[in-house]
């Protein structure tokens, strides 16, 4: 994310740990990531020789507790918040002063885009709970005295407009000119509105739960959460591990993991001192930075398709699908690389999102009694900051093994279900490699 997004930005987005603040020379954290996913994949192969992650694991929630989840006022105050944060933020949108004190911007690209993602890794998907669309949608059908399940058709697209839309959000994000100001924020907030609630009037609620950019970005990133539901539908706690592995496959399905992680990758990259020399040095360069943005979602689903590929033919089954089905163990992947590349800017931003956000006019006033809110620095001491993006690449990519692992015991014959894991090993040594050196590329 430029420094430019956020008028207050005062820190790299992807961090502010640096080489120097790593306890061991970078070469040897190097050798020491990768060797951490070999050895995970050897004992992997001796001790893990069957599927063992089913939807039927878990362990249960207190009946109090669950029945406290599935709560009618529970999911009432979750929605009523939502919508009342939406409506807050269009008030700060339309009628809101167009300066470095609008909330707006901290809301669309910290709290939705971050905070959302973090938020579902705790607790699980909760936009297609509290997504205004939906409501909006179910209103409308209401007013009109129209049955809840109306489409005009069936919904057959899969993930393909989720991906779409996050692509177009990323590009918002990382790549569109002026894209903290309100005529842009108008234009891409009301348009999101819109055409997301032609699509569901279009198809229905299957394109809110699949569809929708942001269900998708929050239902995957949901999957890591310890909070599931058995197949009998009961609340457990369970490892990250499960959600991804209930993932079924589906058109899309590649393309939404590719931009969750190769979206993260070049936001990292964009921040290259050569790179971003090159870009500004070119007649276009906002052509040239869509151009990276997008080659490196097309690297990440490429490369994991041919590792799919290799796999399938090395443990000689057919190709048809390999990739959909190892796609899943892209999303602890991804996950690692947000927690790394934004924790701080979530910590600072978000804190100073919430003391703009009580003012929404821009008069001056503290409605809510936030202003006075200010970030802990605590919070990105560059040492803390360097652990946690250390920790977090190398847990999300040695979590990606277990879960390709895990997948290829289902997939491939048993004989060849470890021979057949060998290219995606090497594929998740090459990404922690190139996630480690993008954070502490000085």
């Amino acid at each position: 994310m430029r420094l430019s997004l956020l008028p207050s930005l005062a820190l790299p987005a992807h961090g502010v740990g640096s080489r120097e603040d790593l306890p061991l020379p970078f070469s040897l954290l190097l050798v020491g990531a990768g060797a951490a996913l070999v050895v995970s994949f050897v004992a992997l192969g001796a001790l893990w020789r069957t599927p063992r992650l089913g939807a039927e694991d878990g362990v249960p929630l207190p009946r109090g507790l669950a029945r406290v989840l599935d709560s009618r006022a529970l999911r009432f105050v979750a929605v009523v918040l939502t919508l009342v944060v939406a409506a807050w933020t269009l008030l700060a949108l339309l009628l809101g002063k167009d300066d470095a004190n609008n909330p707006v911007p901290y809301v669309v690209y910290v709290w939705l885009w971050v905070g959302l993602a973090f938020l579902s890794m705790l607790v699980g998907g909760v936009w297609r709970l509290v997504n205004p669309v939906r409501w909006l949608h179910a209103g409308l059908l209401k007013v009109a005295r129209i049955e809840p399940e109306f489409a005009l058709a069936d919904y057959r697209l899969g993930y393909w407009p989720a991906a779409a839309g996050l692509a177009a959000f990323v590009w918002l994000e990382l790549v569109a000119p002026d894209n903290a100001t309100l005529p842009v924020l108008r234009v891409a907030v009301l348009g999101y509105l819109l055409l997301s609630l032609v699509l569901a009037l279009a198809f229905g609620q299957p394109y809110l739960h699949r569809g929708d950019p942001f269900a998708a970005w929050s239902g995957l990133y949901g999957t890591l959460s310890p909070l599931g539901r058995r197949t009998d539908r009961r609340w457990v706690l369970r490892t990250p591990l499960h959600g991804p592995l209930q993932v079924r496959p589906e058109p899309g399905l590649l393309a939404v993991a590719a931009v969750m992680l190769g979206s993260t990758a070049y936001d990292g990259f964009s921040g290259e001192t050569r790179w971003y020399s090159f870009v500004q040095s070119r007649a276009v360069p906002r052509l040239w930075e869509t151009g990276g943005l997008v080659a490196v979602c097309l690297v990440v689903a490429g490369s994991l398709a041919l590792a799919a590929l290799v796999s399938a033919r090395l443990a000689r089954v057919s190709p048809r699908g390999v990739a959909s089905a190892f796609a899943p163990s892209l999303i602890p992947i991804a996950a690692g690389y947000l927690v790394a590349h934004y924790w701080s800017l979530w910590v600072w931003e978000g804190a100073n999102g919430l003391a703009k956000f009580s003012d929404p006019l821009g008069t001056g006033a503290d409605w809510l009694g936030t202003a006075g809110v200010r970030p802990s620095a605590a919070l990105i001491a560059p040492g803390l900051v360097a652990g946690i993006q250390v920790v977090a690449i190398i847990t999300g990519h040695v979590l990606g093994v277990v879960v390709a692992h895990e997948r290829a015991l289902t997939l491939f014959p048993r004989r060849a279900a470890v021979v057949g894991q060998v290219p995606l090993l090497v594929l998740m040594v090459l990404y922690t490699v190139g996630g480690l050196t993008l954070l502490f590329s000085s």
